[in-house]
């Protein structure tokens, strides 16, 4: 049987005052679709790996005693307990009695609408902050578990970083790193979403990949990354909701000379990921289409047993035109 893995106190003291955390996202290296289930959801599998692009939330305990406070830095991000970040704590609260709520700064770096996971990262480490403040009472397993209840791609973020993911997303395997972490790439964001709800209600089961998911994580593990292993299943009705994603992943393609290993979309959009070098395409540059384009550098991340993912050194985040990152993640919000 393998050890329960515990949390980590990060201070000596009974629990902390306030605790700034990193709240990371994630890649789908590849995606399928297995099925459609009865309760109206599908069953995937994926290789999910957490990713160097993050938000920083700060903690700090509350003197109300009824309810969270939230603020961040992002237009559009709501405030209340339709917030991911506030479903997790009162999550943790039912499931320990703990009686503390939270002031909570979520400075957001992960754009919304991208595939990307931000929303389901920021509530993982809201979890893991509460269990911080509690004296780790909770083990990384349970607060796996309960995270399932909240969402389907939570879950994952306790794992160690990579994972083979299936059910909802929410059944994680842990596995090591099947790809180098210093793997550079590069995420290209349009300015418009995509439905999640409506690229599944596009989505055709009998016209999806055939090919064995766990054939495509073993090709990843002993040969790498290629454009042949990124498949998702869900590029084809995410790209008939938005054409001018399909567009994009079509030029970048087109434009590529051997830059990128791959280039696919994460999730169920709308980000589209160029793995093997962190510049985008000079047609981004140059096309006025993209001036308002997201865009970020990234690698693979992990973390260490009993600690949570650390921010990196420096991640650039900028837009098709150079803004700043401030003004570039402002109007990913938008």
């Amino acid at each position: 049987m393998e050890p329960m893995e515990k949390c980590k106190q990060l201070d000596t003291s009974p629990s902390p005052h306030s605790l700034s955390l990193f709240s990371p996202s994630k890649i789908n290296v590849f995606l399928r679709i297995t099925n459609k289930r009865p309760d109206g959801f599908h069953d995937l599998a994926s290789l999910f790996h957490v990713i160097s692009l993050g938000d920083t939330i700060k903690f700090s305990l509350s003197p109300m005693s009824t309810k969270d406070s939230l603020s961040t830095n992002a237009q559009g991000v709501p405030l209340d307990d339709r917030n991911l970040i506030i479903k997790a704590l009162n999550l943790y609260r039912r499931k320990t009695g703990f009686k503390q709520f939270f002031q909570i700064q979520l400075d957001k770096k992960v754009p919304t609408g991208a595939g990307l996971g931000g929303g389901s990262g920021n509530a993982a480490t809201a979890l893991w902050a509460a269990n911080q403040f509690n004296n780790c009472v909770a083990s990384v397993k349970e607060l796996q578990e309960w995270a399932a209840e909240i969402g389907s791609d939570i879950s994952f973020f306790f794992s160690h970083g990579a994972a083979y993911c299936t059910g909802r997303g929410e059944v994680v395997q842990d596995i090591p790193p099947p790809i180098s972490l210093d793997t550079p790439m590069v995420l290209m964001k349009p300015q418009q979403e995509c439905s999640t709800a409506e690229v599944y209600k596009r989505f055709q089961l009998n016209k999806a990949s055939t090919i064995d998911p766990l054939h495509l994580l073993e090709e990843i593990s002993n040969n790498g990354i290629s454009q042949n292993v990124c498949i998702n299943d869900l590029e084809p009705p995410a790209f008939e909701v938005l054409p001018s994603l399909k567009k994009l992943k079509q030029q970048v393609l087109g434009a590529n000379r051997g830059q990128y290993n791959a280039v696919f979309m994460s999730g169920s959009g709308s980000t589209i990921v160029g793995i093997g070098d962190q510049e985008p395409p000079k047609f981004i540059y140059d096309d006025n289409e993209y001036s308002d384009i997201f865009i970020s550098d990234a690698y693979f991340l992990t973390r260490k047993d009993n600690e949570w993912y650390q921010a990196p050194d420096s991640v650039g985040v900028t837009s098709g035109r150079e803004r700043n990152s401030t003004e570039a993640v402002q109007g990913a919000f938008r």
